[in-house]
């Protein structure tokens, strides 16, 4: 048992070191879109929705190992609610496709292409990026963080910014309690 023991512990520094050394190759590094996953939060004043939505394709960039750029296209035909189930999950779904939302049918993609990659830390970078959603563009800024082959960032998105005003009471006045914060968020856990 204690010549066991001490092997699992052996096995667990051995993989340690080697994940912390393993060094990322320069160039483009695709996104595995079927091992990846990007969930979207919308907030309003009764409560908040969440799901997924799904990429089309999407690329890091590496140059002396680290994050240097990268780009993606999301498949807006792919938003789906994880919280609700029957009805008023395709209710929703279809609303949030419709024009008073993303108008997906017009707008099939989305895009997030980096302009500026800072390093904040031996693992961690502060992103700017163009952000297109309804053939409007934006930039945002948000925090990225790169372990082996998985990146995860957290982008809080105003989308207001690209025209997607229902609910918004920035645009419309005594909704209150059918409000909807302009502020929603994408959290992309990605491997590449």
């Amino acid at each position: 048992m204690k010549n066991r023991a001490q092997t699992i512990i052996a096995a667990l520094i051995i993989a340690t070191v080697t994940f912390a050394f393993t060094t990322i190759e320069d160039g483009k590094k695709e996104i595995k879109i079927e091992t990846s996953s990007v969930t979207w939060k919308g907030y309003k004043v009764t409560g908040s929705h969440k799901g997924s939505i799904g990429l089309k394709e999407g690329q890091l960039t590496f140059k002396d190992d680290k994050l240097v750029g990268g780009d993606f296209v999301i498949d807006m035909s792919t938003i789906e609610n994880t919280d609700m189930e029957g009805e008023y999950k395709a209710k929703l779904e279809g609303h949030l496709k419709s024009d008073d939302f993303f108008g997906v049918e017009k707008f099939p993609t989305a895009s997030l292409v980096f302009t500026n990659v800072k390093s904040t830390g031996k693992n961690s970078y502060e992103v700017t990026a163009d952000l297109t959603i309804k053939d409007k563009t934006n930039a945002v800024t948000f925090d990225m963080s790169i372990y082996g082959n998985k990146a995860t960032a957290n982008v809080k998105i105003d989308r207001t910014k690209f025209d997607v005003r229902y609910g918004s009471t920035s645009f419309f006045d005594d909704l209150q309690d059918k409000a909807i914060y302009d502020e929603f968020d994408l959290i992309s856990d990605l491997e590449f």
